[in-house]
């Protein structure tokens, strides 16, 4: 217990001096040693220099060992994969895109290679970024991968995700991990744009939120006590599908919702393909892009209206301590757009949680499977006992 609150504490603080270690945990020169010690046999902490700018002798400083695991993290859309390899501390080493067209078959139809496929362009995105880190495959301890959809926890199959085709195998946890020849944790996007949040963002310091991600995908990652709420089947959070006063219904199920431009629900009013819809009746026929539908006075505050009616039927399941906009229509949206949800919010929901927007900087997903994969390799790699 003492080896890991020395570890987590040198992860928070960076580097710390023996006696400072013992200040704040408690222990005594003596133990501090002791401990310091074995976890620099360990290979878990290194020598860093020593202090400077104080009063009398120079006092040596100590960190986390770099080297003592790297991690990869992956962010999958209908385009392709972006991965990232970091050591212990998070620092990134280094990131590759690896495009395809093996999501877009036609009409959704899978080929028969689609799972090898699959595995052969994560492999293909992890090894780029593992050559720009200088590492090999064996020196990474575990990654995480980020997908829309959910993972049904009884079948361990990817639900909610028809326009990722050859995402959809049986085995494809396992094969994946062959692939890669390490543990390979599947999860949702928006799940860990959340837990991005949690660690780097809006929601540090709340235990009950919700994060609302409005994208080319509309959807919803709840945290209630801390905690990410999944559901029976990994299906919670699934907004995109819920039906809304001014929205067709979503029949269709998910294949339909799969479309932009078909099915329902609140995805056909706030997705990014229905904001620029929206631009071009009421902005201008020459909008392409949902930053320029917003930058329209009438469709910002059409979208803020839609938005706080389907928020406020979030609200009143879940009341959240506070609710995180991200995604494309968010950050096109910016201020602007959430100041006036929030005003749209008056009468409309009760009772009314905080409204902040995301300002991660990067890829707010590939960050959550990041910090999700370094939260596993920790606690596998900081058991001393």
């Amino acid at each position: 217990m003492n080896d890991r609150a020395a570890l987590d504490l040198l992860v928070s603080r960076g580097p710390l001096t023996r006696t400072r270690i013992g200040e704040l945990t408690g222990l005594s020169k003596p133990t501090a040693s002791q401990l310091l010690a074995r976890l620099e046999a360990a290979g878990l902490v290194r020598t860093t220099g020593n202090e400077t700018g104080r009063p009398g002798p120079s006092a040596q400083l100590y960190e986390i060992n770099p080297a003592a695991a790297h991690i990869a993290a992956l962010a999958v859309d209908q385009l392709g994969v972006t991965a990232a390899v970091a050591d212990i501390t998070g620092q990134v080493l280094g990131e590759e895109r690896a495009g395809s067209d093996a999501f877009a078959g036609a009409h959704g139809r899978r080929s028969r290679d689609a799972p090898g496929r699959t595995a052969q362009l994560v492999a293909r995105a992890v090894d780029g970024a593992l050559a720009q880190a200088g590492l090999a495959r064996e020196r990474l301890h575990g990654a995480v991968i980020g997908t829309p959809g959910a993972l049904d926890p009884r079948t361990g199959r990817l639900r909610y995700a028809p326009h990722l085709p050859d995402w959809h195998a049986r085995a494809l946890k396992e094969e994946l991990a062959e692939a890669l020849g390490m543990p390979v944790t599947l999860e949702n996007d928006v799940n860990l744009a959340a837990v991005a949040e949690q660690y780097d963002g809006a929601a540090q310091g709340f235990d009950d939120f919700v994060l609302v991600w409005a994208d080319r995908g509309v959807g919803a990652a709840l945290v209630l006590g801390g905690r990410l709420l999944r559901g029976a089947t990994g299906g919670a959070g699934e907004i995109g599908y819920m039906p809304l006063p001014g929205a067709p219904l979503a029949r269709g199920g998910a294949r339909d919702a799969a479309r932009p431009d078909a099915g329902g629900g609140f995805q056909r009013l706030v997705g990014a393909a229905s904001v620029i819809q929206l631009g071009r009746k009421r902005g201008s026929s020459d909008v392409r892009t949902v930053t320029e539908a917003l930058a329209h006075g009438a469709v910002r505050a059409e979208v803020a209206r839609r938005l706080a009616t389907g928020l406020a039927a979030v609200v009143a399941v879940v009341d959240p301590q506070l609710i995180v906009l991200s995604g494309e229509v968010a950050r096109s949206g910016g201020e602007a757009l959430r100041a006036l949800v929030e005003e749209e919010f008056t009468g409309l929901a009760l009772p009314r949680p905080a409204l902040r927007l995301s300002h991660l900087d990067g890829n707010p997903i590939l960050l959550g499977a990041l910090r999700t994969a370094l939260a596993a390799a920790r606690d596998a790699v900081f058991q001393t006992g």
